[in-house]
């Protein structure tokens, strides 16, 4: 509903077009021409331009037994009309429909720069038959297990993973990221997201209704319609606020009326009880104050979304700014979540390309986390490959073997090599460090690999130190493991060797101390200890989906340094909240205490208390400056 009385802002603007002009027209003839009743009938279609818009919102309210600010105003142009100040009543539902109208021009600007990461979804989709062959369906039929073709240019309709073809996505809508990322088989693509060049297919991994970008839409709908703290209480307190002013109105005009002997009526009445109490009405109407808030919060919400930070609600863009420790994940979050080959030793020595070729040609028909690193690692090097693998075998909990080239060639754990000299007798590896043995004929060796930290952990961990956070590292690693990761970080709090509910503890025993904490992380097991933060992180769209759906927050860049945006923007929106309110309150006692001295008259009040709202509105749109936050 809201998001429709945004679009209708063209339409509203005319009013307020039409309202001003006919104020003029009535204004001008009023003044000059000895037909006055003409100028009453143009003041009459002012009043209809410029009120009616705020007499369906009254009445609907009224049903409803609620009072808010459309009343006052119409309130008051009425009783600027019976005592014959037409153009009063007129002027100020000009600058209130006007406000009404740029209000929702700014709103509708809002809700354009979230739709405007996301290109329209396609309707159809290829899918491939058994026989290799192609028929169009709609995208909403299509099921997990589907296998769909992708051509060049095309978006992607739902989430899958390739089974053939290489290309590269274009993922800006879903990440922020304008760099096109490489996709080979195997890769996760994204629902929304945009084939750059190569013929693709893959199997649908999610109905399209649960895509990565129908996630990201729910949860900008869903911050929509969160209230911030905040903003609850202005709408209590505007609510409560409206009926209380209505009543000081009346006690003023009884008071100036019956105590101080001011008419209560005059025909242009600038002096009577009744103009006064008019203008005190205007002028106290907390039109910027229950605007103030909102407005902020949902420029937020988009200027979030548009840098890849989205926030699930008001609460958790508001809250945010609060933070006073970060507790992060290891593993994945700290480090980059995958292994990679860190050295390696051979014996004849001088050997390590010839070591690696045959690891890789082994790991190629495994998917162990340990052989896709070696396969990946072996790929970067483009190295030639060792030879035709035949017989292989994998050894549940042991490792592999197989013939690389003709060759008997085997790797895995120490327990496979017990009757090797030499590799028994290798060292064990530095704590963080998983070795992989490798033996082919007479060439022997070891593979060291190891989940490297992120190259922007520690300059993060630094850089939220100085702005008076305290970054805590949680992990079920080893103590030995956890300890090389944070003096590589430069990190001083960590804890180690701990189960999803140690962590759970651990975050309940800051917050009794009085600590606002954040947890970030990515895994499912970190949901528990998410759910326990005050506020929780969800690190990258290809989080698991507990951890999506716990969230208050979600980066949908698995970049660390989006977390310290992310805070920047919520203290942000929180010091453009504190100067709107300022604002509004600030205008409100002004003008209120002019009013209530009868030093400034109705049009007057009225410009002042439009202009307020303006500036309020026009304050909030600064976060969606390309460099705000």
């Amino acid at each position: 509903m809201e998001e429709e009385k945004h679009a209708g802002w063209p339409w509203l603007l005319s009013s307020a077009a039409i309202c001003g002009l006919a104020t003029l027209a009535g204004i001008w003839l009023e003044r000059t021409s000895a037909a006055p009743q003409i100028a009453t009938g143009l003041y009459a279609t002012a009043y209809l331009a410029g009120g009616w818009e705020a007499a369906i919102e009254t009445f609907g309210k009224l049903r409803r037994l609620r009072l808010d600010i459309h009343f006052l105003m119409l309130a008051v142009a009425a009783g600027a009309a019976m005592i014959g100040a037409w153009w009063e009543g007129a002027a100020l539902l000009f600058l209130f429909s006007l406000s009404g109208a740029l209000e929702a021009m700014a709103m509708a600007r809002t809700e354009r720069e979230i739709r405007s990461l996301f290109r329209d979804a396609p309707k159809q989709a290829l899918v491939v038959d058994q026989n290799g062959g192609t028929r169009e369906v709609a995208v909403a039929d299509l099921t997990t297990g589907t296998v769909i073709r992708i051509l060049p240019g095309e978006q992607f309709p739902a989430d899958g993973r390739i089974t053939k073809g290489e290309s590269a996505a274009d993922e800006s809508t879903l990440t922020g990221e304008s760099i096109a990322v490489e996709k080979t088989p195997g890769d996760t693509v994204f629902g929304g997201t945009l084939n750059t060049w190569g013929v693709i297919e893959a199997e649908v991994t999610r109905a399209p209704g649960d895509s990565a970008q129908a996630r990201i839409i729910k949860l900008i709908r869903e911050a929509q319609a969160s209230k911030a703290p905040s903003q609850r209480f202005t709408d209590r307190f505007g609510t409560t606020y409206t009926v209380g002013i209505l009543g000081f109105a009346l006690a003023m005009f009884l008071y100036w009326h019956f105590i101080a002997g001011i008419p209560a009526f005059l025909e242009h009445g600038e002096r009577s009880a009744f103009y006064r109490a008019m203008t005190l009405l205007v002028v106290c109407s907390p039109c910027a104050l229950v605007i103030s808030i909102p407005s902020a919060i949902l420029a937020g919400i988009a200027a979030g979304a548009r840098r890849g930070i989205l926030f699930r609600g008001g609460v958790a863009l508001e809250n945010l700014a609060t933070v006073q420790r970060l507790a992060v994940d290891k593993t994945g979050t700290l480090t980059k979540g995958e292994l990679e080959l860190l050295g390696s030793e051979t014996s004849p020595p001088g050997r390590e390309d010839e070591l690696l070729a045959i690891a890789a040609a082994l790991s190629e028909n495994s998917t162990h986390p340990l052989s896709r690193a070696i396969v990946k690692e072996f790929l970067h090097r483009s190295l030639p490959e060792a030879g035709t693998v035949t017989n292989f075998e994998s050894l549940a909990g042991q490792g592999l073997k197989a013939t690389v080239a003709g060759t008997p060639a085997s790797q895995g754990r120490r327990a496979m090599f017990t009757d090797d000299v030499w590799l028994t007798a290798l060292p064990d590896p530095e704590p963080g460090l998983t070795e992989v043995l490798v033996k082919a004929g007479d060439l022997r060796g070891r593979l060291l690999l190891r989940d490297a930290p992120r190259t922007e952990a520690a300059p993060l961990i630094r850089l939220l130190a100085t702005e008076g956070i305290r970054v805590t590292m949680l992990t079920g690693d080893r103590q030995e493991s956890a300890q090389l990761v944070a003096k590589e970080l430069g990190l001083e709090d960590f804890r180690a060797g701990l189960h999803p509910e140690d962590k759970v503890a651990a975050i309940k025993e800051w917050r009794a101390k009085g600590e606002v904490v954040a947890m970030a992380g990515d895994g499912v097991n970190d949901a528990p200890s998410l759910a326990a933060a005050d506020i929780s992180i969800g690190m990258g769209l290809r989080g698991s989906d507990a951890v999506l759906e716990q969230a208050d927050v979600v980066l949908t860049q698995d970049k660390l340094e989006r977390i310290v945006d992310a805070l920047h923007l919520s203290r942000r929106c929180r010091a453009i909240i504190r100067q709107n309110l300022a604002i509004s309150l600030g205008v409100v006692v002004l003008l209120g205490i002019a009013a209530l001295g009868s030093w400034i008259p109705l049009p007057l009040g009225v410009l002042g208390h439009e202009g307020s709202t303006v500036i309020v509105v026009l304050n909030s749109l600064r976060l969606l400056l390309r460099n705000s936050g």
